[in-house]
């Protein structure tokens, strides 16, 4: 019976190894870029509104900001592959500016995915705004938000970031500007979260 435990415990151990994450497989590395976190670990998720992976993402990266270390620091920053995709990235930054990013994010995601018979596109800047109003938020801050000088170093800064990190889909997240990961690499977003949790602790030690 000794055995048969000792047996048990060395193949459990080999099976935790096995699934550890792997460099080149669940993460690569990047040419190391200047993060803006001071002495935290920057954790960056890159994601754009129209994208159902992100969606389906959602969850599992707001329940781990939840319990995430108290030395990390997280942001998002939306992707712009394609000229019309800064119409959601400056509406993600004018709400931030505003103060209700955290309460409209989720909002624009469901409008956009959760009910397929009556989902929204928001891919104009009219759509968008009339959707944001329509949950309260202030028209004239909004538009003053979307069009000011500061959103557009937002765009220009998310832009830079994007080409720095060589990000060729999304979501992907950034660690620490040195390590990158995704769903497609990990195989699932609990192994995402699994591989980011493992690439702070890298970074912590």
């Amino acid at each position: 019976m000794k055995k048969l435990l000792i047996f048990l415990s060395l193949m459990l151990s080999a099976a935790i190894v096995q699934a550890a994450p792997v460099e080149g497989v669940d993460y690569k590395k990047l040419t190391p870029q200047a993060t803006e976190a001071g002495d935290k670990i920057e954790v960056l998720e890159f994601f754009w509104y129209g994208c159902p992976h992100c969606y389906t993402f959602e969850p599992y990266i707001k329940a781990w900001k939840k319990t995430k270390p108290a030395n990390v620091s997280f942001k998002r920053v939306p992707a712009i592959f394609r000229p019309d995709w800064e119409i959601q990235a400056r509406a993600y930054y004018a709400l931030s500016n505003m103060g209700v990013i955290e309460e409209m994010h989720i909002k624009i995601f469901d409008a956009m995915h959760k009910d397929k018979k009556k989902k929204l596109r928001l891919n104009t800047k009219s759509s968008l705004t009339n959707f944001v109003v329509k949950h309260g938020v202030d028209k004239e801050k909004f538009l003053a938000e979307y069009n000011s000088f500061a959103v557009d170093g937002m765009v220009r800064k998310a832009i830079k970031k994007q080409a720095a990190y060589q990000i060729q889909g999304v979501p992907a997240v950034i660690i620490n500007g040195k390590y990158i990961t995704s769903g497609s690499m990990t195989g699932s977003y609990e192994n995402l979260i699994d591989t980011i949790n493992l690439l702070i602790k890298k970074e912590t030690k």
